[in-house]
């Protein structure tokens, strides 16, 4: 009789071991991705800089002497002819004086030796040695009156005085920088470019400035770009011409520059985004219905920062950058969030 019962429950049991487990629910994996151009491991487009006049020249003394008076301060306007700064008169005066005595008696020893020529009394060559010994003096002469001059230092050109490098009381040198003037006229921005980041920049390309304490951003042009780097900082220095103006654009400014993608020439992507596909290296594109197309790429270089894209991919593109092996195509994923 316990046999019979137990009969049903053990053939309940049976039947259901032997029906079929339900199927798995599908999963969706989730990737990591980027926006391509947009990594924080690529090199940055933009720089920071500084408004600067394009042309700038140093005003200096032709001769040396101590400097008595400063006439300008920083920010004057200045224009041109207009004194900036005086030397002490007073050695200058004392050459002028000591020129123009040794003029005087090459003169009389010039006129002198005509009388003894004239009488036979000296040769043609101790005659010409002293005429050489009077045209000596008298550019020496000359010289020390201009060096009069030379003790007003005055500008050449107009302008904006935008630094003050000599002070009264200070001796200075012949050549010796004492302003620098930032001559009226087209302003443009100084920036700084590391070494990564010059390649596929060419003279002519467009670039947005955006001025610190303006309201909008101004179109610039790359007008300079330095062959050689500076030794101390390791950076090009360039130049970015302002291609309209803004009044509120003032030498001295903080602007930011930043040059259009199109004129990069290459993408930077992680190293772990590269999908080696046989010979071509290729990367997967997150489509926008967030399925997966496997994209061929030319790559230019590989550098610390990740891998050089030089075809194939275009900015903005979103792209997977981990676990690209476990993949395939057309596959729906998930962004990670």
């Amino acid at each position: 009789m316990k046999f019979r019962s137990s009969l049903p429950l053990f053939c309940a049991l049976s039947v259901a071991a032997c029906a079929e487990a339900p199927p798995p629910a599908s999963v969706i994996p989730v990737v990591k991705v980027m926006i391509a151009g947009e990594s924080p491991t690529a090199p940055s487009r933009r720089y920071s800089g500084e408004v600067r006049a394009r042309h700038e020249t140093a005003p200096a003394f032709r001769v040396g002497g101590k400097l008595v008076e400063r006439l300008v301060d920083v920010g004057a306007l200045v224009r041109p002819g207009q004194a900036l700064a005086r030397l002490d008169p007073a050695d200058i005066a004392l050459a002028a004086t000591q020129a123009e005595a040794q003029l005087r008696l090459a003169e009389a020893e010039a006129q002198r030796y005509r009388d003894l020529r004239t009488k036979n009394f000296i040769s043609q060559s101790a005659l010409d040695s002293r005429e050489m010994a009077l045209q000596t003096a008298a550019a020496q002469g000359e010289l020390a009156r201009n060096q009069r001059s030379y003790a007003v230092l005055r500008a050449d050109k107009a302008g904006v005085i935008a630094q003050v490098l000599a002070e009264p009381g200070q001796v200075v040198a012949a050549g010796q920088a004492v302003f620098r003037l930032a001559e009226s006229g087209e302003n443009e921005i100084a920036i700084a470019m590391p070494e990564s980041q010059i390649e596929g920049l060419k003279i002519g390309a467009s670039a947005t400035v955006e001025l610190w304490a303006g309201k909008g951003a101004l179109r610039g042009r790359l007008r300079e770009l330095s062959p050689v780097a500076d030794p101390a900082s390791r950076t090009y220095a360039a130049r970015v011409s302002l291609l309209e103006s803004d009044p509120a654009t003032a030498l001295g400014m903080t602007a930011t520059v930043r040059f259009s993608r199109d004129q990069v020439m290459a993408l930077i992507v992680p190293h772990t985004a590269i999908f080696q596909q046989g010979a071509q290296p290729a990367v997967w594109v997150l489509n926008p219905d967030d399925t997966l197309a496997l994209r061929p790429v030319t790559l230019a270089n590989y550098g610390d920062a990740g891998a050089s894209v030089a075809s194939g991919l275009r900015p903005g593109e979103t792209i997977v950058v981990a676990g690209v092996h476990k993949l395939v195509a057309g596959q729906r994923v998930r962004r990670q969030q």
